[in-house]
């Protein structure tokens, strides 16, 4: 599972799923073969986290949904209230409320025929969501080990990698590459050479008591990645976006990753070299800045 192991749950076996506002047993829970997701990857989709009731940063994840549905000429049918509601009913149904990963899935619809275009589309969109009991598995102390892979984040006229959609497959190919080289992540490079970000999280080092992430062209727009980026500018450590290359990674003090699913994550390891002391004391700053974050988020979409 590399960075987002989870503590198995035997209550996962017995959850309510959402498929288009109605809830089926995990066993019961299916879509159409012809459904544009199964057929094409055509969709786009938000991993949530539900903290002691609340979905953290309910509005950035909104956000990006809609922005990513509105580039692939989708409407969603609902308005981000309405969706809002249907996670947190899903929620409700299924007794949740703390360590809760959501996955929210959003589909082109069901196609009269296995065909790409999106005016053989013949019914809503499929609005899937998957709320789950996920505690993440802390790596160990050293941190995670990740891997370069050869596979690039392409340019924006190729496949936007910026978009959050259902079509992964050059992430795919990285996580492939990483777990034969029996790491826990790949690290991805952009087009130029520069480091970009992992195939499934974000990346940081500390250089120096500078913080450094990539200028994001070749990214998601990471909303873990924004606010790590907001709470270091808050405790007056110097952030920059910028463009730097894999022998500044493999001599900086600190490295770590970003994501929903488990926050902040040190990484021990590049390519086979030792990042650092293992200390890590400006991701553990970060970490506690974020956590803080977290808990203070309301939980409601404004």
């Amino acid at each position: 599972m590399g960075t987002h192991n989870f503590h198995a749950d035997p209550r996962n076996q017995d959850i309510l799923i959402n498929i288009n506002g109605q809830l089926f047993p995990r066993a019961d829970a299916k879509i159409s073969v012809f459904d544009s997701g199964f057929i094409l990857g055509d969709g786009v989709w938000e991993g949530i986290r539900m903290h002691e009731g609340k979905l953290a940063f309910i509005n950035e994840h909104m956000e990006r949904l809609y922005k990513g549905a509105t580039a692939l000429d989708m409407d969603i049918g609902l308005s981000k209230q309405q969706l809002v509601k249907r996670i947190y009913d899903t929620c409700d149904a299924n007794q949740m409320s703390d360590q809760v990963h959501i996955r929210l899935m959003i589909t082109r619809g069901e196609k009269s025929t296995p065909y790409q275009d999106p005016r053989v589309t013949i019914s809503p969109p499929t609005i899937v969501i998957i709320a789950e009991y996920k505690e993440p598995i802390a790596p160990s102390s050293k941190g995670v080990r990740l891997f370069t892979t050869h596979v690039r984040r392409g340019y924006s006229d190729v496949q936007d990698p910026k978009l959050n959609t259902h079509s992964k497959l050059n992430c795919i190919f990285a996580c492939i590459q990483a777990s034969k080289a029996g790491v826990d992540e790949a690290l991805m490079l952009d087009p130029h050479g520069f480091v970009a970000t992992c195939n499934s999280t974000h990346f940081f080092i500390v250089n120096k008591g500078e913080l450094w992430t990539s200028t994001g062209d070749y990214c998601l727009d990471g909303i873990t990645r924004s606010k790590v980026i907001q709470v270091a500018k808050q405790t007056s450590i110097p952030v920059f976006c910028k463009n730097f290359t894999l022998s500044d990674v493999y001599s900086a003090d600190e490295a770590f990753i970003t994501g929903t699913f488990a926050g902040l994550t040190p990484v021990a390891e590049v390519d086979g070299r030792t990042i650092g002391s293992g200390e890590s004391p400006i991701m553990k700053q970060l970490q506690q800045a974020y956590v803080a974050l977290v808990k203070s988020e309301t939980g409601q979409l404004i």
